[in-house]
């Protein structure tokens, strides 16, 4: 039995703004995480959504912590801090 899903969220705030994506097709389905700063795409996650969540999508309940691992990774290390 096929599923399909998709969803947008957009999270606007005083730097930029944040859009979170729900998209499930033929019950495989993805999340993705993209942050806009100053109307320009900075970074953007995507990763799989795993096989329970999609069921529990499915059954229209809630998944507190859905886009946790979607975060984007800091830049530690600069040029400067190599040494």
């Amino acid at each position: 039995m096929d599923f399909n899903y998709e969803n947008t969220e957009i999270q606007k705030q005083t730097g930029g703004k944040i859009v979170r994506k729900v998209s499930i097709k033929k019950g495989k389905g993805y999340k993705s995480v993209s942050r806009f700063r100053n109307g320009k795409k900075v970074s953007t996650v995507r990763k799989p959504i795993h096989i329970d969540h999609i069921k529990l999508i499915k059954q229209r309940k809630f998944i507190p912590g859905l886009f946790l691992d979607c975060t984007c990774r800091e830049k530690t290390k600069t040029r400067k801090n190599r040494k």
